[in-house]
This record gives structure tokens, sequence and C-alpha cells, in this order.
């Protein structure tokens, strides 16, 4: 199945908010909420996809002929790509009724572990939707990463209770979420965590930890505080906080902050091979890529999602071998201009 096909398909029975672009660059969803668009003046989405485009690559072929390897290791385990399906939750609100979150995380879930990567589940006010998160990851030997959000304590160690089950070899937490809007005077609650509350549900989870939502060197360090071993350096898609820079833009200075100190994941406006191969050149070990496997689902399920990883693994190995890299490892901060 051709990406171009699964396009076409998702635009059938997507909506009304999402219109399947050929490009995903929240220009035709600005300021559609719920739905995938940005908050506020609704300029984030398109911000993330701009300031990707704008760092462009060091083409380089004065180097012998290899073969490129994009194999990763991540929390023990070994993946095929860099670059993982971020967490959806709600997914009839956002993006129209053909799939429950139940059967969106049986398609999605499987289709990526089938094809090398993992994915990483949503979390929503429905607390089916974790269970059946879950279940969904449990079917797969715990090849998947639930992503729960920042509820109340009481909450909070009742879904971790459920990740524990599902075997999962690591869970997020996108404590971003906490500025949703749907989220407010909510119950449960939802809402920002401190140090010392961090430290706890680290602490609960008992497996790797990720922490979605990281924007700034202090807030990376802050995680580090509390001993998460992973974090996401997101803004939520533009959809929690108006007038935040892109993710592009903060990452260096939070790779310079705690590289090496913890698992540097990043999202935002990432839609192609080359744009995977601009994050790992600023320091990250992997990215996130969301809105583009929601389409990928739609518009052709299992299908859809092997079309849409070939093709981003096919643009970073081509990326890879023009620039001389043939591993991971050989991504350099030198190898991209901006």
């Amino acid at each position: 199945m051709e990406y171009s096909e699964v396009i076409k398909n998702a635009r059938s029975c997507m909506g009304p908010y999402c219109k399947a672009c050929n490009t995903c660059n929240g220009a035709a969803c600005r300021n559609t909420m719920p739905g995938p668009g940005s908050k506020g003046v609704g300029d984030l989405a398109a911000r993330n996809y701009q300031k990707w485009q704008e760092i462009r690559i060091n083409m380089d072929t004065l180097c012998g002929q290899k073969q490129v390897k994009t194999e990763t290791e991540l929390f023990g385990k070994e993946f095929t790509a860099p670059f993982f399906a971020g967490p959806v939750g709600a997914v009839k609100l956002h993006y129209g009724d053909k799939y429950s979150d139940q059967e969106y995380n049986d398609i999605l879930v499987s289709a990526c572990a089938q094809n090398g990567i993992a994915a990483f589940t949503g979390d929503g006010t429905d607390y089916n939707v974790m269970i059946e998160a879950t279940k969904a990851i449990t079917k797969l030997d715990g090849m998947g990463i639930p992503t729960v959000k920042p509820w109340d304590m009481g909450t909070i160690r009742e879904k971790m209770e459920l990740v524990k089950k599902s075997g999962a070899f690591a869970v997020a937490m996108d404590i971003d979420a906490a500025g949703l809007p749907f989220l407010q005077n909510l119950n449960p609650p939802a809402g920002s965590k401190s140090v010392k509350e961090l430290k706890e549900i680290v602490k609960i989870a008992e497996i790797p930890f990720i922490l979605k939502g990281i924007m700034t060197p202090r807030a990376a360090l802050k995680a580090k505080e509390a001993g998460v071993q992973g974090i996401v350096v997101s803004n939520h898609g533009g959809r929690v906080l108006d007038q935040c820079p892109s993710t592009a833009e903060v990452l260096p200075s939070i790779v310079e902050a705690v590289k090496g100190e913890m698992t540097i994941f990043v999202d935002g406006g990432i839609r192609t091979g080359i744009d995977v191969f601009k994050a790992l050149a600023l320091g990250t070990d992997a990215v996130l890529i969301a809105r583009p496997f929601v389409t990928a689902v739609y518009g052709g399920e299992e299908d859809g999602v092997k079309a849409y990883i070939n093709r981003i693994e096919a643009e970073l190995k081509d990326t890879m071998s023009m620039c001389g890299a043939f591993t991971l490892s050989d991504i350099r901060r030198d190898m991209i201009w901006n």
C-alpha cells in the first residue's frame, strides 16, 4: 500500500477537524479545539513543523559505500529505527468516529510492533481508555508504552497497576497534559506535579519512566532530580499553551543540560525521515510522531501504519547515506546547518 493511498482513504473518514493533509503542518487545522489544532492564536503546531524545515542538511558523499543501519536499543529493547508512534487518546473526539480508542490502539500497537518499532498509547477521562490500551500492549508481550495523564495520586496508582499487568517495558506521563482544556475542572482532577510528587510516581512505576512535556533545561534538570529515565521534549503539539517556542528551538539547550543522563526524545512537527535525522543530529536518542500515525490508521489500518513506517525509514536511510552516516552513532551535529 502506498502512503498516497493512505492519505486519500483517510480523507473519506476523518473529520471534521483533521483534513488528512498531504503535509501535516498544522495549517488547515489551525485553532481547532477539540481536534488536532493549536491553542490560542493557533500557530504553534505550524511553528513546530516550520522550524524543522529551517534546519538544512550538510551533504557529504566523499565516503565509502556501506550498508546503512538504523537499529537502536532503548530500555533494553531492540528497534529497527529510532522513531515511535506518539500517544493519542480520545480519537473519536479529535479525529472522527470510525474507531474507538480500543480499536485504534489495537491496530496501532500491533502494526508498530510487527514493523520493528513501538507505540506510545494515550489516556483519557474515560477510565476504559487505559484499560483497553494496556490490554493491547499485553497481547504483544509488553511491546508498547502506556502514557498516563497527570491525574491525582490515587488515580495514578490505579492506572500504574494496569501498566504493570500489561508487562509494558516502559511507561510515560504527559505532564504537559495538565494544560489541556478538556481536562480542566474534571474528576479525577489532573494537574502539574512537584519534583517530590514525581519522585513518588517514578517509584510507583517500577519500570523505566518517561516524562513528556519538557520545554526548558530547568525542567529537564528537575526531571533528572526526580529520577526519570527518559524525557520527551514536547509542547503537546501546541495544544496546551499558546505562544510557546517550537521543540526544535529549545532542543539544543535541553540536550546540553542532560545529554547522557537520561534518554531524550522529541516530538512536535516531525513528519519525515529527514526530520528524524535532524533531531538525531541535534542530540536526541529517538523521536515521537503522533498525528501522521492517526492518519495512517484511519487510512489503511495495519497496512497504512506499515506504509508510513517504511516511508520514514527509507527517508532516514537515504539522508544518512548522503551524509556519510552509516549507523545512528555516526550522525553528528555538523551534518546539519541552521
